[in-house]
């Protein structure tokens, strides 16, 4: 073989090879973590907890548990109304870009007497905000004790339920089922028998997980 000959040889097998890799499929990148935004009062802010007890951290641990893909960004504020929700929204979308906007507001409202009214359209509105930037959004139900009246408590909790119907939305009715209805409820409050108990909120968490859980397949 004659040093011309090999030199082609050389050559022409170095350019198959490099054809055929960059034939080759690019390698997959690692998709960057979904981002879930939780905009409640205090249910959701560890109210009277220690640290790392409420709902909202123990779904940081079952995302990790779970090998999910998605962080937590917990913009909970004790006393929150929907209004102050609506008013905050849109920096926490613009700022933090959720993939997922859980809305667990409208407890407040009730507690203040406000109009049924303003929680819909507070409601509607930061739903609509959530989809516009391109979240899905899970609205978490709230329902009021009995001694409000039977009517006004059929009311505040439809809202929910016509928000989500309306913008085609995921929707918990009731956040506190099994804890403010459950045959042991007092043991799962805090003493001024509004918030719940550190007890409470692994079954606050399951109430809202299978519902989140489909949001982030």
């Amino acid at each position: 073989m004659t040093d011309r000959f090999r030199r082609h040889f050389i050559l022409t097998a170095a350019a198959s090879a490099l054809a055929g890799l960059c034939s080759l499929p690019a390698l997959a990148q690692p998709k960057a973590p979904r981002s879930i935004l939780v905009l409640g009062d205090s249910l959701s802010a560890e109210y009277g907890l220690p640290r790392g007890t409420g709902w909202v951290a123990l779904l940081e641990k079952r995302l990790e548990s779970e090998k999910l893909n998605a962080t937590v960004v917990n913009a909970s504020v004790s006393g929150d109304t929907t209004s102050g929700g609506r008013a905050r929204l849109p920096a926490l979308l613009a700022q933090h870009k959720p993939s997922v906007v859980v809305i667990e507001l409208g407890g407040n409202d009730a507690l203040r007497g406000l109009p049924l009214q303003n929680t819909e359209d507070n409601l509607s509105s930061m739903v609509q905000s959530a989809q516009k930037a391109g979240a899905q959004v899970l609205l978490v139900g709230m329902q009021v004790p009995p001694n409000y009246g039977s009517d006004y408590a059929r009311r505040f909790a439809g809202v929910f339920e016509t928000v989500a119907r309306q913008h085609k939305t995921a929707v918990v009715p009731f956040f506190l089922e099994g804890v403010a209805n459950g045959p042991d409820a007092a043991r799962l409050f805090q003493p001024d028998r509004i918030h719940p108990a550190a007890q409470a909120h692994p079954i606050m968490l399951d109430n809202v997980w299978p519902s989140l859980r489909k949001l982030l397949r």
